[in-house]
């Protein structure tokens, strides 16, 4: 995929979409940033987790794992679900899993 040629001459709805659009992307990233964030978002690309599960498979404490699922239901990357006294969450789209795979094929790939 190429990246768009930007044009000296653009419009001023083209810069003001180029700008609502960095801005978003942007705040995706910050939100993708810290590690136990991008930790939570790595299990939930196998699927929903509970609360529970995700402080387990973090070695983490409740208050912490809590703290980090609400910027990221902030930022609409996770989708909760209660159950009883249990919460589950999920991706809330696909994006998370599109950059982790790009993050895991630069960082984590044995294979290069």
């Amino acid at each position: 995929m190429a990246l768009p040629q930007f044009s000296v001459d653009m419009s001023e709805d083209e810069l003001d979409r180029m700008v609502d659009n960095a801005t978003e992307a942007s705040n995706f990233l910050k939100a993708i940033s810290h590690e136990g964030r991008m930790m939570i978002l790595c299990h939930l690309v196998t699927g929903e987790k509970s609360v529970t599960e995700l402080e387990e498979l973090l070695s983490a404490r409740q208050a912490a794992v809590s703290q980090q699922l609400s910027r990221l239901r902030l930022e609409g990357l996770v989708v909760p679900r209660r159950e009883g006294k249990a919460i589950y969450y999920r991706l809330a789209d696909n994006r998370p899993r599109r950059i982790l795979e790009v993050v895991y094929d630069l960082f984590c790939n044995d294979g290069d």
